[in-house]
């Protein structure tokens, strides 16, 4: 079956940096682009980034864009967000995200950005 671990949240000081991953496994990671997603206290599920299935092509929120870097390792059926600059507002649980026939979801990694 399809499975999605996320893992790197933690919390960190304002302007700090984190490096979450996501790995993926049941089904052919390199075939599929895949997705990060963020979810805030009292908020709506927002998209951050998306990357293609070869990686060629990257794609992210204004929100995050010029601090955010995602990347992938199909050798280990891995997705990566690399977070920098990381701002109050960064706050969330982040979510890998792949659409297969149907959508599927990790569980969530929580990232904390507070002094």
């Amino acid at each position: 079956q399809v499975q999605l671990v996320e893992s790197g949240g933690d919390l960190v000081q304002p302007g700090g940096s984190l490096r979450l991953s996501c790995a993926a496994s049941g089904f052919t990671f390199s075939s599929y682009a895949m997705r990060w997603f963020r979810q805030a206290p009292g908020k709506e599920r927002e998209w951050v980034a998306s990357i293609t299935s070869s990686g060629g092509n990257t794609y992210y929120a204004y929100s995050v864009k010029g601090r955010f870097t995602i990347s992938r390792d199909n050798a280990k059926n891995t997705e990566y967000l690399e977070m920098n600059r990381l701002k109050a507002e960064d706050t969330a649980i982040y979510y890998c995200n792949v659409q297969l026939a149907d959508m599927y979801w990790g569980q969530g990694t929580q990232v904390t950005v507070s002094s």
